[in-house]
């Protein structure tokens, strides 16, 4: 299975930006802990602070991926481009977060592109893109502490 992980604006700064809220790793330190958690599945990375070249890359692999696993960063509250963009393709698309938007800014709180989503994650920190994938390999995360 293909997945393609895209990061939006200021996710290049991961690890060094407010790490309070989004942790003290980057990404690219993450991205081989990724790909040893989930052998089966073939995950690209792709990064930009750009709007155009997120959807050119979405235009891009959105019909021939099995799935997107997105973090907009603010363009999630922004862009009806990128909205648009993710309604006009074909790959699954789960959008991610690594902070609780439920918790931040009123205006980080509205999404424009979950509703062109199969699933949004946020507020797991980086875990939130393992959710995303155990998702498109098939699997739910264990249940801690409850009975199945």
């Amino acid at each position: 299975m293909h997945i393609l992980i895209i990061n939006g604006p200021n996710l290049n700064l991961l690890g060094r930006r407010e790490p309070g809220i989004y942790g003290t790793r980057s990404f690219e330190d993450y991205l081989p802990e990724l790909r040893e958690a989930f052998p089966n599945l073939e995950l690209e990375y792709f990064q930009s602070n750009h709007e155009g070249e997120l959807i050119d890359k979405l235009h891009e692999v959105g019909f021939k991926h099995h799935g997107i696993v997105l973090n907009a960063g603010a363009y999630t509250h922004t862009s009806i481009a990128l909205a648009d963009a993710i309604a006009a393709i074909n790959s699954p698309v789960v959008e991610v977060h690594l902070s609780n938007l439920a918790a931040r800014e009123q205006f980080r709180q509205t999404s424009l592109i979950g509703k062109h989503c199969i699933g949004s994650i946020s507020g797991f920190k980086l875990e939130s893109y393992k959710l995303a994938l155990h998702y498109f390999e098939g699997t739910r995360p264990k249940r801690v502490g409850f009975k199945v």
